[in-house]
């Protein structure tokens, strides 16, 4: 076989195997994509400065700062300063434990309540207890 001929037949080779490659991880990110309700990543089809397919979230994507519902945030204050009226003296993961919640989901509802001087507390960092006023 030609040189010539030969170079030519492993350029296309290569080149198809690429296509096949870009094809095979834009078919795994769609599956992904998917499996996750959508929300996951989608391959923008532009090349990124890796050589790799850019990926961007979609617009439906909920992110990591996402809202609260205000009603929802507002029920759990309550229930933080009911809470927090009866139990006094408590440190924010006794409180969470107790109403069956995560201190990070209790943060802002805490600061809430300080804000608005329903709530003192004392001590600092973990050792911060909670108190009526």
């Amino acid at each position: 076989m030609p040189k010539a001929l030969d170079s030519e037949i492993q350029s296309r080779i290569q080149a198809f195997a690429s296509e096949l490659e870009e094809l095979i991880r834009a078919s795994a990110l769609e599956a992904l994509s998917e499996a996750l309700g959508g929300s996951a990543v989608r391959a923008a089809g532009r090349r990124g400065g890796n050589g790799m397919p850019k990926v961007t979230r979609t617009a439906s994507a909920p992110g990591k700062h996402q809202k609260r519902d205000p009603s929802e945030l507002d029920a759990l204050t309550e229930s933080l300063g009911a809470f927090i009226a009866k139990n006094p003296g408590k440190r924010i993961e006794e409180i969470a434990k107790s109403l069956s919640t995560s201190t990070k989901d209790l943060a802002l509802p805490a600061k809430k309540l300080i804000a608005t001087r329903r709530v003192s507390t004392t001590g600092q960092k973990r050792a911060t207890t909670y108190h009526p006023r």
